[in-house]
């Protein structure tokens, strides 16, 4: 058995927590950063900052995604994570959250993703927006995310902890990028002309034997209305979505275990389907 990483440090307050709000950041920052590094997860971070305080959980989100940039990778959108009530009920935090979405987490349909780059893998089915425009209006709203969508995509985002056990509270999975491992994207894409994405229905299969279904409306009422509070909320910590941004829209579904290699495959509605290749290498 792994034993999670529990590098806290030695200058603690009252509460057995570091003494400043900056040094409870970079004790969060350094667990997180330890647990990717050598593939170990971490016992919680809410332990430096506490279960409540989003923004200092957003600001060591910050950090860990200045320092994927440092090291090369490109941010191309956003994510948004615990939109389902039944991943909400999984977790036991129930409201949404978000993350940064990068370049070398970003697999197409059939594309080998190597399963060792994870640690604690879930499959969930999702729709994936494509943004023709920006979206940077204070209070956007559903119509504003409609006019700036160039086209979605059916999409399966791979989800991973680097928290042990997926022990979380909403400051764990903010401070871990909304638990972000990895997205395949359709190929094919659709236009939102026309179509109501509250009643698009999902089945999640894996190795062809369904294991998850969801439905739209789980998702915040509808994707459309997820993204809209995305874009309200980014807009309000000045990292506006912007023209060509991928927006991973949340959960229609529960999320289910990658135990191993397989395929992944999602079916939606009227919005065709996407396979996630999972392999021990890739060639």
């Amino acid at each position: 058995m792994r034993t999670a990483v529990t590098d806290a440090p030695d200058v603690t307050d009252a509460t057995g927590r570091p003494g400043t709000h900056a040094a409870r950041i970079d004790a969060a920052v350094a667990r997180l950063t330890t647990a990717a590094a050598t593939g170990t997860p971490c016992a919680p971070v809410r332990e430096f900052l506490g279960g409540t305080d989003i923004d200092a959980a957003y600001e060591v989100q910050r950090r860990l995604a200045e320092a994927r940039t440092a090291a090369g990778a490109r941010g191309v959108g956003a994510k948004i994570g615990l939109t389902a009530p039944a991943v909400q009920q999984q977790f036991g935090v129930f409201q949404p959250d978000f993350g940064v979405l990068f370049d070398d987490l970003t697999f197409a349909h059939t594309e080998p993703v190597p399963l060792r780059r994870f640690l604690q893998p879930r499959a969930e089915g999702e729709i994936a927006f494509v943004l023709g425009r920006d979206l940077d209006r204070p209070g956007a709203n559903v119509a504003d995310v409609l006019r700036a969508t160039e086209f979605v995509l059916p999409a399966i985002e791979i989800v991973d902890s680097r928290i042990e056990d997926w022990d979380l509270s909403i400051t764990d999975t903010v401070a871990d990028n909304a638990s972000s491992g990895a997205v395949v994207l359709g190929t094919t894409p659709y236009p939102l002309t026309g179509r109501d994405l509250s009643r698009v229905g999902m089945t999640l299969r894996r190795d062809g034997e369904p294991v998850s279904f969801g439905a739209g409306h789980a998702c915040l009422g509808s994707p459309v209305v997820a993204v809209a509070w995305l874009a309200r909320e980014l807009v309000r910590r000045e990292r506006p979505l912007r023209a060509g941004d991928v927006v991973m829209s949340g959960a229609l579904g529960p999320m289910v275990p990658v135990t191993g290699p397989g395929r992944f495959r999602l079916e939606l509605d009227g919005l065709g389907e996407v396979e996630a290749a999972i392999e021990e290498e890739t060639k």
